[in-house]
């Protein structure tokens, strides 16, 4: 069969990791890729930063791979488009509501982390974060002017909302469970003792698991309390259910856990994702960013984006078998020696690439 890949380069370092993972996915099964804009590339060439064009692609092909959205300059009038608005557009026109962000550190990366090695050993986490709802989508504005200018950003959810994530969550910890052959667990993040909206998160995640996931073990944790286990237990995590803000903020943190924020990959949902099933329409990218000021000069890591190409075949296609072959030539490629350079290296990102191809072709 021959899928629809939706390609979005974007900014920055997007265009330059983008081809490693085509290259990946194309030794593993038969693609066509069509390439959009979107950030401050649909800006230049459409003014807009998510191209009715590009939208319309997305919605036509069989998943989303996007590289990075963002140049790391804001327009100096606070109501110019911003690249970035792109990707929160996309987000929520494709429905895209809950974020897989995995984290597991490879074992040959161990001293790559700032945690010593007896923290990191055996850690395999995933944070599950709502996408399309609080503050990044809540009503936003500026009013007044001089030093009584004031700016607000408003932070709501509904209960549907947070139900439809948190099955994600409990969908996925049972999944992990069997896996690992250990109980499902999953720890809910709030900031009930201070936001109503963190209040009825915690009665809304309660109820459902009472009701429909009395198998599943259900911690809740402040936000505070998360960020600190994060890097003092990381082991006594095992799904992590976040709101928007918190696990946009919470992920990058255990970035350092696997040594590097360019390892870690995403995948977006639109749907609930049912074993060996595909979940049409679905966006998957790495999580560091553009990082434009490294931009241009081919250094940058590709392996957050191959192993977003590797979420892409589990979730997006249904693919397990495949997206296993990746995740293994990139650990058999890290076992062997292969370093960029924010793990401490010299390899960049064309030699990074075919160290991850030539250990995908040794298993073939």
């Amino acid at each position: 069969m021959t899928y629809r890949i939706a390609v979005l380069p974007g900014d920055g370092i997007g265009p330059e990791i983008m081809p490693a993972a085509q290259r990946v996915l194309a030794e593993v099964g038969d693609f066509e890729f069509h390439e959009y804009r979107i950030g401050a590339a649909g800006l230049a060439a459409h003014g807009q930063p998510l191209p009715e064009h590009t939208l319309n692609g997305c919605r036509q092909s069989d998943a989303v791979l996007l590289g990075a959205v963002g140049t790391g300059v804001q327009p100096t009038d606070p109501a110019a488009p911003r690249a970035e608005q792109g990707l929160l557009e996309l987000r929520a026109r494709l429905g895209l509501f809950a974020n897989l962000r995995p984290v597991r550190p490879l074992p040959a990366l161990r001293g790559a982390s700032p945690l010593r090695g007896s923290y990191v050993a055996g850690v395999d986490l995933l944070v599950v974060r709502e996408l399309t709802g609080g503050l990044y989508f809540g009503e936003r504005g500026r009013s007044g002017a001089g030093s009584a200018q004031r700016a607000y950003d408003t932070c709501e959810y509904t209960v549907a909302e947070v139900e439809r994530v948190a099955r994600v969550a409990f969908e996925l910890a049972r999944r992990r469970s069997a896996a690992h052959g250990r109980p499902p667990r999953v720890a809910s993040v709030d900031k009930a003792n201070a936001l109503e909206t963190s209040r009825l998160w915690r009665e809304v995640v309660t109820r459902l698991a009472a009701r429909e996931y009395p198998d599943v073990a259900v911690e809740h944790v402040l936000v505070d309390t998360a960020a600190m286990r994060l890097v003092t237990a990381p082991g006594t995590f095992d799904v992590l259910l976040t709101e928007n803000m918190f696990g946009d903020i919470l992920s990058d943190e255990a970035a350092a856990l696997a040594g590097s924020l360019g390892l870690l990959s995403s995948a977006s949902l639109p749907a609930l994702p049912r074993p060996g099933k595909p979940v049409p329409g679905a966006l998957f990218e790495p999580v560091h960013g553009s990082a434009p000021d490294i931009a241009g000069k081919g250094t940058a890591s590709p392996l957050g984006m191959i192993l977003s190409a590797a979420l892409l075949l589990r979730y997006g296609l249904g693919l397990p078998e495949a997206a296993d072959a990746v995740e293994g030539a990139v650990e058999r490629a890290v076992s062997a020696g292969l370093r960029t350079r924010d793990l401490g290296g010299t390899d960049d990102t064309g030699t990074a690439t075919d160290a991850v191809l030539d250990a995908l072709s040794g298993t073939r």
